[in-house]
């Protein structure tokens, strides 16, 4: 007698059941639309993405992390491309790892990823129709830039209590619908701007205020940014507002990062955390330098470009503090003995 497939085996199924589906709608835009030479015309990008796809599921870091910096650092494109790149390839390669997270059953924080969700949906389209339009390429690469530094140097500060954090401190229920909503609300506008953010904005609050594990945290964090990037597409789409080259850099690079946002997924599971951190945070800080070089930002964007960083990691440093405070309320090992052993 055949043995019936388990719950785990069913779930995994709907996973193989998505790639399937994804790569013969893919191959069919491919050969109905005659884009075999714009595949081979963007191969660059398609590259860069096989690294970039490995950091969105293995790091609070979305794709746009890699993509964007490579459309407008190496490649010369604008900033309004980079977001939209970033948004398009992330809803796929993200999306791809949200499923994998979905159907392995990884631990999340739902009720703060809920309620972060329904920020998301309300402050994505309002800041694609209002917002983004109006902010000028050159400040659109120093929010980037300023964003993800602030990141890098958060893990390089707090790298040895970040990994060694497991489970959470709950803070009051009562306040995580305020906590997830402020969340999908400033990381909603940040990615109909910069085409990241939710991700990063989400972690922070996870790992600072609720000293979440990462492998709570992460996953978290991913499928929040494969809503976003829906969305966010979605809205500009909709407003007529997409960079019209965003399509031959996303055919080139959607195929590699469905596959490599879920590998990410699975390979963080069991690999150390901190040598992926400390890498992927080296290249935020090497990206922010990077880009004062090509902006050379004068008057106020260099005064934001520098006092941004600065604002970000002191809001990171209440943040820890809050949390530190709730974590030892609770009368358990305080985190810096952790760190000891």
């Amino acid at each position: 007698m055949e043995t019936p497939p388990t719950p785990a085996r069913r779930r995994a199924t709907l996973f193989w059941v998505w790639l399937a589906v994804w790569y013969v709608a893919w191959i069919a835009i491919v050969l109905v639309g005659g884009h075999v030479q714009t595949i081979s015309d963007h191969w660059p990008i398609a590259v860069a993405m096989a690294l970039g796809s490995y950091f969105a599921g293995s790091t609070p870091m979305g794709g746009g992390t890699i993509g964007f910096p490579v459309l407008v650092l190496i490649l010369g494109e604008g900033a309004a491309l980079g977001r939209d790149f970033s948004l398009a390839v992330q809803s796929i390669g993200m999306t791809s790892a949200a499923i994998f997270i979905l159907a392995s059953r990884r631990p999340i924080e739902r009720t703060l990823l809920l309620w972060t969700l329904v920020g998301v949906t309300v402050a994505t389209p309002l800041g694609a129709a209002f917002v983004a339009g109006r902010i000028p390429d050159v400040w659109i690469k120093l929010i980037f830039a300023v964003i993800w530094c602030s990141f890098g140097i958060l893990h390089f500060v707090k790298m040895r209590e970040i990994v060694a954090m497991h489970g959470v401190t709950r803070t009051s229920t009562g306040f995580d619908r305020e906590i997830g909503l402020a969340v999908g609300v400033v990381g909603g506008l940040l990615a109909s701007i910069v085409g990241v953010g939710v991700d990063m904005v989400l972690y922070a609050v996870l790992v600072l205020l609720y000293r979440a594990d990462l492998k709570a945290a992460i996953p978290t964090s991913v499928i929040a940014m494969a809503y976003a990037s829906l969305v966010g597409i979605g809205s500009h789409a909709a407003l007529g507002s997409l960079d019209p080259a965003v399509f031959g850099h996303w055919i080139a690079a959607a195929p590699i990062v469905a596959v490599g946002a879920p590998f990410g997924a699975l390979v963080v599971h069991y690999l150390p955390r901190r040598p992926t951190l400390v890498l992927v945070s080296g290249l935020c800080v090497l990206q922010y330098v990077w880009m004062l070089g090509r902006t050379k930002p004068t008057g106020s964007a260099l005064i934001f470009a520098i006092g941004g960083v600065v604002i970000f990691n002191a809001l990171f440093h209440l943040m820890y503090a809050r949390g530190k405070k709730l974590h030892d309320a609770r009368g358990e090992m305080p985190l810096d003995e952790l760190t000891k052993r």
